[in-house]
């Protein structure tokens, strides 16, 4: 279990100004704004190898007002992005955090291009649900893992220290709640230990923790994960039993479109551009266009937990610029039909509900209005044959709450105060999405792991130059 120790004497066998503890895209980038303003760390990783949740996602980073969007003829501004992700959240996000994550966002995505080489550009072609402009930045392949390679390419131009195989167990305060270092446990059992500064919480939430998830996720709680199974709330905890301010531990990234039995993730591109998600009994079961947050819990409800996504040739070709659609296709997740009725007898739906479900499509489409759910469909987005289908299922992904922090990502007390050195960001601080998996726009994860991310590294090293000036 993750343990706080307070006044236990601790003599640390190194010292670095900054600790930051998880090597995934919030501690690379963490890192690098560290370095720029001249303050060296050291990362810590559990794992021998660094992915995090970032290699698991799509590794698209929201960002309003930057070049990429302007090269594109797209206008946009942090405004327009804060009431994009408050209206989805429904207001529950603290909005001084929401305008300083917006008001960085394109400065962040541009400084990883330029001084770090990260090739992103716009992903073009639909708007992600609750997005008003295209602002998803990402990598040629459209993959986390391939930001990952980009973010730990730049780590090591820099010169920056990543230490794997180093699991945090122990978190050394005083009783002022200033840390002085921290215990890291190695594969074999033997123990190092390091002084610091200051210290970054980059670890993530509290996912992998089935015991967390089942407390404060209940509609997950039989959910796959499709995370990181390094995220055990590590962070949360530590944070607790220092007596820090934790908000919208209800709060996560769900999403309603896994390939089963391949557990590949499925682009929402495929409902955006006009798919729709059937249950065994042949009938649509909600807004696909709601979120895919959210669509995680109803595609849990139906029967078994599973669902279809049904798309067409249409759709199938501009799914496959995504690089995790390509796997499953390969992988043999796409199934292809001719007709409705081929489509029933393979799939075993009933062929009667399906015709129904697609003549009220057509219906819908013809007189503009929008059916039970709320969804309205256009003629030029109807589905045609040959029909696309692969199988899926609800995951949970991440979660969005966390420790409470400040717009300079200081971890707050509850009485609102902020710990001398304690900085967090990602999925260990409280997101952006609200109190529960409904409030999860878009790119939420990566703007906060990101930009957040980005935003603790400067502020730790600001902190950092001016107490060696004093």
């Amino acid at each position: 279990m993750a343990i706080v120790a307070f006044h236990d004497g601790q003599e640390f066998e190194a010292r670095v100004p900054l600790v930051i503890i998880g090597a995934g895209a919030c501690g690379l980038v963490a890192a690098l704004a560290a370095r720029q303003y001249g303050v060296d760390s050291v990362v810590l990783e559990r794992d021998a190898l660094p992915r995090g949740s970032t290699s698991m996602s799509q590794g698209f980073i929201p960002a309003a007002g930057s070049r990429f969007q302007a090269e594109k003829g797209v206008e946009d501004n942090p405004e327009l992005m804060a009431r994009d992700i408050q209206r989805k959240n429904g207001n529950q996000a603290d909005p001084a955090i929401v305008r300083a994550l917006t008001e960085a966002s394109a400065g962040v995505v541009e400084w990883l291009a330029d001084a770090h080489g990260v090739p992103f550009d716009l992903v073009e072609g639909f708007l992600y649900p609750g997005h008003s402009r295209m602002r998803m930045h990402a990598t040629p392949r459209r993959t986390g893992e391939e930001l990952m390679g980009s973010l730990l390419n730049a780590v090591e131009a820099a010169g920056i220290d990543l230490l794997t195989e180093a699991r945090v167990v122990k978190l050394h305060a005083d009783d002022t709640g200033r840390v002085h270092g921290v215990t890291l446990e190695r594969p074999d059992g033997s123990r190092e230990s390091i002084g610091c500064d200051a210290l970054i919480l980059a670890c993530n939430g509290y996912g992998g923790n089935a015991e967390l998830v089942a407390r404060h996720l209940p509609t997950l709680k039989g959910a796959l994960y499709f995370g990181h199974e390094g995220n055990q709330g590590d962070a949360l905890l530590w944070g607790e039993a220092m007596g820090a301010s934790l908000k919208d531990l209800g709060a996560c990234q769900g999403h309603g479109s896994l390939a089963m039995p391949h557990q590949t993730l499925i682009t929402w591109a495929v409902m955006m551009r006009g798919g729709v998600q059937v249950n065994h009994e042949g009938r649509r079961f909600s807004n696909e266009h709601g979120g895919y947050s959210e669509q995680a819990a109803k595609v849990l409800a139906q029967p078994g937990g599973l669902a279809w996504n049904l798309f067409d040739r249409r759709i199938h070709q501009a799914a496959l610029e995504f690089e995790d659609y390509r796997n499953a296709h390969i992988a043999g997740a796409v199934r292809i039909f001719d007709s409705l009725e081929s489509m029933a007898a393979e799939l075993s739906l009933p062929l009667e509900a399906l015709r129904e479900t697609f003549h009220e499509m057509h219906i819908l489409a013809k007189s503009g209005e929008a059916d039970a759910f709320g969804r309205t469909f256009r003629s030029e987005d109807l589905l045609v044959a040959p029909y696309h289908a692969i199988k899926v299922t609800g995951a949970l992904f991440h979660t969005q709450g966390g420790l409470e922090v400040d717009i300079q990502a200081r971890v707050l007390r509850q009485d609102g105060s902020t710990f001398p050195n304690l900085f967090a960001a990602g999925g260990a601080a409280r997101g952006v999405s609200g109190s529960g998996d409904s409030g999860y726009l878009s790119g939420n994860g990566l703007l906060s792991a990101v930009v957040l991310g980005a935003i603790a590294g400067r502020e730790a090293a600001r902190q950092l130059s001016c107490d060696s000036a004093a």
